[in-house]
């Protein structure tokens, strides 16, 4: 059967419509006939051909143009649907009407056709020809019990996981009929919290209620749950999903509803449970004029633009239609990901927007501005940084070099260029650090908080004490962890529970705050127009998040459970290796109580102490000073006399530094 069902999936196109074509004249000539037997009965009824010959000519003379004309015979057989299935109806109430007509013009006394004859005629067809139409779909699809399901002695082990799909709604049922043509996966029931449908088959699948779950693992050895309700709300997700975690089911997910909506994904797209949902929060809606306010019709600029923070940012900003997007950014791969992906998007939605790629460092100073000069640039994103605290904590003159001076070099370049506003992408981490990441991200804030109150400030570096005028708004963004970005957790605890475990947590107590990224990027656009000059801007990132509890759901809701002392034969043990040089338990978004409303709900203005810029500079430059020499006692004590909070838990050691002393 097999065999079969290929070599004829495999026919020409031609040689499949002529055998249509061929199969829907006999099955006309059969519903005439029938409709024959059904009026006259088989006892009485002479031979309706040869009383009839005319109309057993005319039938399919009739039908099969019409057929054609709906289309018929354009439809794909294994992907045979609704539409399929109106044309059908039209074609063949168009042909039974017109054959009435002729029945009508042409009958004679001694040969009458009843009446009656064309309206069985017309039911026939559409069972005969639609009914062999749907038969052929399964028979292609080469499954005959992925609607009857619910049936008894029905049921078969073809190897495939059994999944269950929560929510029946149009979402669930493109599922179902995607997975069914994929074959990758068995749909067998699905699970819905309305009352109106529980219990009642859909699909061919029995519909249980949300408090039949239990059940329903019984009845079904369903091994999966995918949830295919991409129009829920956060919040109602998060339900879902800790009333699921009780039970021994891998739960994964449809994309949401933009990501269908955008074409970026497919329904049958199945991916792990976004582990936004368990935060359970729900995005506020942006505001359109703060969002635009700094970017359409003008040239911006994103530094670090191939990194989590920076790729959403142009992806985000390409929407709101600058003239010129410049993309800056020193990994070359990185460069080219982002590029290729805007691009294409430039392309499908036709766009006027012109791409600029500048593979290039921050801690360039001159090509920084001769960018920012050359293309007029309005306005700047500063997201390139080094973020990875434990990294970062033992390569202390790169941080320097790249969190402080790179944000140096951009602020002084968009000064010179006259750009007007200039946006920092910051960190919680900077208050009150205890690592040399944090404490470099809150210099660069104070740098850009100096900056704001000079008029005319004499830059850095220039050694002529030229005082350069002010005309850029300095504005900081600050906030937690972003969900997914490099160095999340995230894909390390998914790549640590597929390869069996264990989850490395550093501590049992450590909280993170944490957001999606495209929320967090539409933040920062959205502060960047509100800023004055100056001000540093915090995000509210809800509630503080146990990372052990985060790695106890996402081990849940794979459907496996925790083995410890309690558990011995659990499938994922959880295990603690300790704080990471520099890594607080606990995470901060204000150094102080000063904390102030925006007409934005969730963006607050904080007021930081400050230094003035002439004395920043001095400390500025003992910093480099003690960079060059190795010196990173000094630093480490420039470091906490300059950023206010500052409390490293050791000493910091850089890695040369370290083994050169180690030589000596």
């Amino acid at each position: 059967m097999n065999r079969f069902r290929s070599s004829l999936l495999g026919l020409p196109r031609r040689q499949k419509r002529f055998l249509q074509v061929l199969t829907d004249i006999v099955l006309v000539w059969t519903s005439l006939w029938l409709a024959f037997v059904v009026r006259l009965g088989i006892d009485e009824m002479s031979n309706p051909v040869k009383l009839h010959v005319w109309l057993f000519v005319a039938a399919p003379i009739v039908a099969i143009p019409l057929f054609i004309r709906f289309g018929m015979y354009r439809a794909v057989m294994r992907y045979f649907g609704n539409d399929a299935l109106i044309a059908i109806i039209k074609a063949v109430s168009l042909s039974a009407l017109i054959l009435a007509v002729l029945v009508y013009w042409y009958s004679n006394h001694e040969n009458i056709v009843p009446r009656s004859i064309i309206f069985n005629y017309w039911w026939l067809s559409l069972i005969m020809i639609g009914g062999l139409r749907l038969i052929m779909r399964q028979y292609f699809l080469g499954d005959w019990f992925t609607a009857a399901q619910h049936v008894p002695f029905t049921s078969r082990n073809d190897g495939l996981p059994r999944v269950a799909i929560y929510g029946a709604g149009a979402a669930g049922n493109q599922l179902v009929a995607a997975l069914r043509m994929g074959r990758i996966m068995r749909p067998v029931a699905f699970i819905d919290d309305d009352e109106s449908i529980a219990d009642r088959v859909i699909s061919g699948l029995q519909v249980f209620r949300s408090t039949q779950i239990q059940e329903m693992i019984e009845r079904t050895s369903a091994q999966e749950l995918l949830l295919a309700i991409p129009s829920s709300s956060r919040a109602r997700r998060r339900e879902i999903l800790s009333l699921l975690e009780g039970f021994p089911l891998h739960v994964r997910s449809v994309p949401g509803f933009m990501d269908l909506a955008s074409g970026r994904v497919k329904v049958d797209d199945i991916q792990e449970v976004d582990i936004a949902d368990l935060l359970g929060r729900d995005a506020v809606p942006a505001q359109s004029e703060l969002l635009e306010h700094c970017i359409k019709g003008l040239s911006v600029l994103v530094t670090g633009a191939g990194g989590s923070i920076g790729s959403e940012l142009c992806r985000q900003i390409l929407t709101l239609r600058p003239t010129t997007l410049i993309l800056f950014e020193h990994s070359e791969f990185n460069l080219y990901s982002i590029l290729s992906e805007l691009e294409q998007r430039v392309d499908i939605e036709s766009l006027s927007v012109k791409l600029l790629p500048i593979l290039g460092s921050v801690s360039n100073s001159k090509k920084l501005l001769d960018v920012m000069r050359t293309w007029k640039v309005s306005t700047v994103y500063h997201a390139a940084a080094y973020k990875h605290v434990p990294i970062v904590e033992h390569n202390i003159a790169e941080g320097v070099r790249n969190n402080v001076i790179g944000t140096l070099n951009t602020a002084q370049a968009a000064l010179q260029s006259g750009v007007s506003n200039f946006v920092l992408i910051s960190t919680d981490k900077a208050v009150r650090p205890t690592n040399v990441m944090g404490s470099t991200k809150r210099l660069a804030e104070m740098i850009l908080q100096a900056l704001s109150l000079e008029m005319a400030p004499v830059l850095l570096g220039d050694k002529n004490n030229v005082f350069c005028v002010n005309k850029t708004r300095f504005t900081m963004v600050r906030f937690g962890n972003v969900l997914g970005s490099s160095g999340s957790v995230i894909p390390l605890f998914h790549k640590q529970i597929k390869s069996g475990g264990p989850i490395t947590v550093t501590h049992p107590k450590i909280t993170r705050y944490f957001m999606t990224i495209p929320e967090a990027a539409q933040l920062v656009l959205q502060a960047g127009s509100l800023g004055k000059g100056g001000d540093v801007f915090v995000l509210d990132m809800g509630e503080p998040v146990r990372i052990v509890e985060l790695a106890e759901k996402m081990i849940h809701l794979s459907g496996l459970s925790i083995r410890s002392d309690i558990n011995p034969h659990g499938d994922i043990e959880i295990e603690f290796t300790g704080l990471r040089p520099g890594e607080k338990l606990y995470e901060e978004l204000l150094i102080g109580d000063n904390v102030i409303a925006t007409p934005h709900p969730m963006i607050m203005s904080a007021h930081e102490d400050m230094l003035s810029w002439d004395i920043l500079k001095q400390r500025l430059l003992q910093l480099l000073e003690a960079v060059e020499l190795d010196d990173y006692a000094r630093v480490r004590q420039l470091l906490r006399d300059t950023v206010s909070g500052y409390s490293p838990e050791g000493e910091i050691v850089d890695w040369i530094y370290l083994q050169k002393r180690f030589d000596v």
